[in-house]
Order: structure tokens, then C-alpha cells, then sequence
């Protein structure tokens, strides 16, 4: 098993930071790139916000129209009743 090495050339894999502080500093672009990942997670977080709260307004709509059948059957059966 070993040292992990390149397939292609078979030379030692060597890790692209050597630290966290040079992964967060990213080779001095930083600012762009941690930008970048903001506007590209961002939206989709904000994506995923909307989904669930357009889900719950349209289950809450559903029960909704539901009640309002259950009451007009209800009331129409009292009034064929009467």
C-alpha cells in the first residue's frame, strides 16, 4: 500500500495546501473565490428556503379549500335536511 503516487507518472502526490490557513488564503484569491462559492451557495440555499416554505403555504391552501368543501357539504346536507 504505501505512498500515495500519481497513476500517470508515478511521482509522490503531494497535497495542494499545506495548511488550512493556505487553503482558506487560496494562493492570495481568496477574496474572488470565497466570493465566488458565496454566490453560488447562496442562491441555491435561498432556492432551497423558498421550496420548503411554497410547500408548506400550498399544504396550508390544500386544507384549506378541504375545510371549505367539508363545510358546504355539511351545510347543504343540513339544508336538504331541513
Amino acid at each position: 500500500m504505501g505512498e500515495r503516487t500519481d497513476t500517470e507518472k508515478g511521482a509522490p502526490v503531494s497535497p495542494a495546501f499545506s495548511s488550512w490557513s493556505d487553503f482558506f488564503a487560496m494562493g492570495g484569491y481568496a477574496f474572488f473565490v470565497w466570493l465566488a462559492v458565496a454566490m453560488t451557495v447562496a442562491p441555491l440555499a435561498l432556492l432551497a428556503l423558498h421550496t420548503v416554505l411554497q410547500r408548506r403555504a400550498i399544504l396550508r391552501g390544500v386544507a384549506q379549500q378541504r375545510a371549505r368543501e367539508a363545510r358546504m357539504r355539511a351545510a347543504q346536507a343540513q339544508q336538504e335536511a331541513a
